[in-house]
């Protein structure tokens, strides 16, 4: 019989919980590990990207859009470095990741060796709920079961380390005797409920309102049937967290959008006005877009007893999982007689709508971002995964483009880090082969790492049964969010040595990787182009040129001047920094980005 490795007994431990990819990259800190991957036919499927820091995006996109744990891979030193923004990503929007690293044998720690880190102290922040280092063999297969356990209860990241000379060792399992961990394999279904007592005190606040507002997020993806009857009953209006985007279908007529600086007028009016609110499975942060303070009743429901009672002086907090504490509170909640709260909602709902064609319709130089999603919004094919980088995109993303039918989206949304746009992709083809997916990214994220996990997507598109993966460029040669908060926050015009990028033919680029593309620099363009890429055979970038004039104006502006300051900024309105500059900068704040940090605000793409 041939000797067991511990790297063998790792894999196989992968794939006995069912694990089908691990991405990563490699290197001398995991060469035991890649060895047994050649020994195991490549099960579970190694997945290599250009860069460790996407393999651990790619990981999170796969487990955002597969439901299942997202596993990474790198060597010590380096490798084990450029996972942190990744896995910090996945820690902050509570994704199920597992960061497996090598380490220096073990001989040589503590002799400032090439490439020692420190990973203890590198990872006690990024995977505070389980981080540790295999020594023996005798310790697996428990810090295996453990981090995916871990991961999977707390939705959160786990990192196991193994020394290079450990994974060589031949594998022991832990005997019956002292100090010895053995362990299993399985999770374990539960759906948490919080007390009847507490359920009864929740329905009485959400009984005596008469105008409900309701703020979802991630954690109502489950109990998308419970909202919607919900929100029938109480009459209520319904706004989304964007990393709730996909959990509620935007073609229902009392569904808001988004929330928030990258949100929507009806969602902004819905918490202006309204005296109840009730919020399930998010976290979302931005508390000056809520209700003011003593103006509505609260309630919220959260699976995590350390998210509750956050951002809003909450009357009843709800413990448990969203399906199931919502099929509790339904039968305690009394049918509104009154629909009038219901039309006004329905009815800001579809002026918001007719002003983003408006807007979507201005003429731009050369082309109006806006339009680019406003197409894409009647063309996105009912099964889609569209993936959103950090920048001034995502405002479009947030405010253009309508989920309906099994449309699934994400972001990076509270770490809101540049460059997840096309790993998140390409995660997102290894859960869903079958799936198009569609990535709206900055020219800023394509520089930094888009452009070559192009490549990714060239090496392995062949495998996925449906080859869709359409990457749009917003190019505009400008760090555009960034550029739009510099002049809302300080009135300073762009400082064109940190905002101005090079144009390059991402198209070209493309092509010349054997995939397709196109150019488009004229607005009758937009719609074929948009076409061809969503019937090609192979993943697609369009490098739209798009103009950085467009503003991302939030929704607490009026209606008029949205349209107003849009058409003026869009037709060259030369005296469009130095207004920014005087006196009125105040009331700039209604219509630029700035005060508060939200997803997509940090760093444009």
């Amino acid at each position: 019989m041939a000797e067991t490795k511990v790297a063998d007994h790792v894999l196989r431990r992968l794939r006995e919980w069912g694990v089908e990819y691990v991405f990563g990259y490699a290197g001398d800190g995991i060469n035991g590990l890649l060895a047994a991957w050649g020994r195991a036919d490549d099960r579970p499927r190694f997945v290599q990207s250009r860069h460790e820091e996407m393999s651990a995006f790619q990981a999170v996109g796969y487990a955002k859009f597969s439901g299942r744990v997202g596993v990474c891979a790198a060597t010590s030193g380096p490798g084990a470095i450029h996972l942190l923004n990744g896995l910090y990503d996945a820690k902050l929007d509570h994704v199920p990741v597992v960061a497996i690293v090598g380490q220096t044998d073990r001989s040589a720690m503590g002799g400032s060796y090439q490439q020692e880190v420190d990973l203890h102290t590198l990872y006690k922040d990024v995977a505070s709920d389980f981080c540790e280092t295999a020594t023996v063999p005798e310790q697996l297969p428990n810090l295996i079961d453990r981090a995916i356990r871990t991961a999977c209860g707390r939705r959160t990241v786990t990192a196991v380390i193994i020394p290079a000379d450990v994974q060589e060792l031949e594998y022991t399992p832990p005997g019956h005797e002292f100090k010895m961990v053995p362990s299993s394999i399985g999770l374990g279904a539960s759906a948490p409920v919080p007390a009847d007592e507490d359920v009864a005190r929740a329905a009485q606040v959400l009984n005596a309102g008469e105008r409900t507002a309701v703020l979802i997020g991630q954690g109502a993806r489950g109990a998308r049937a419970e909202v919607e009857q919900l929100a029938d009953v109480l009459g209520a209006g319904v706004a989304k967290a964007l990393l709730g985007k996909d959990a509620l279908p935007d073609d229902l007529p009392y569904v808001t959008g988004s929330i928030g600086l990258l949100g929507t007028r009806p969602s902004y009016e819905l918490m202006r006005d309204c005296d109840t609110l009730l919020v399930v499975g998010s976290s979302f942060p931005y508390t000056q877009f809520l209700p003011e303070y003593g103006q509505a009743r609260a309630v919220q429901i959260d699976i995590d007893p350390h998210m509750v009672g956050l951002r809003y002086p909450f009357e009843v907090n709800l413990v448990g999982d969203a399906r199931a504490t919502l099929e509790r509170l339904l039968p305690l909640l009394h049918r509104k007689q009154d629909r009038s709260w219901r039309r006004t909602v329905e009815g800001n709902v579809a002026r918001w709508w007719e002003v983003m064609r408006r807007r979507a319709a201005l003429e731009a130089d050369p082309v109006n971002p806006e339009y680019v999603v406003h197409v894409l919004d009647g063309l996105l094919p009912d099964d889609a995964i569209v993936t959103a980088d950090s920048g001034s995109s995502t405002n479009w993303y947030a405010r253009h483009l309508r989920f309906t039918g099994a449309v699934r989206g994400s972001l990076s949304g509270t770490l809101a880090t540049m460059g997840p746009g096309v790993p998140y992709a390409i995660g997102a083809k290894f859960a869903h082969p079958d799936r198009p997916a569609i990535a709206l990214v900055g020219d800023g994220a394509m520089q930094m790492n888009g452009m070559m996990e192009m490549v990714t997507a060239a090496k392995y598109h062949a495998q996925w049964s449906d080859p869709r993966l359409v990457v749009a460029v917003f190019n505009n040669q400008d760090l555009n969010q960034v550029t739009w908060e510099m002049r809302s926050m300080t009135g300073a015009p762009q400082f064109e040595e940190s905002q101005h990028l090079p144009d390059l033919p991402y198209a070209d680029i493309a092509v010349r990787c054997g995939l397709d593309g196109v150019r488009v620099e004229r607005p009758e363009d937009v719609r074929p182009a948009w076409e061809r890429a969503l019937a090609a055979d192979r993943p697609f970038v369009i490098d739209f040129r798009t103009d950085p004039a467009v503003p991302p104006i939030p929704p607490h502006a009026t209606w008029d001047q949205m349209e107003a300051t849009a058409s003026a900024l869009l037709h060259g309105d030369s005296d469009r920094g130095s207004v920014i500059r005087q006196g009125v900068k105040a009331k700039v704040q209604e219509f630029l980005p700035g005060g508060g940090r939200e997803p997509g605000a940090g760093r444009e793409r």
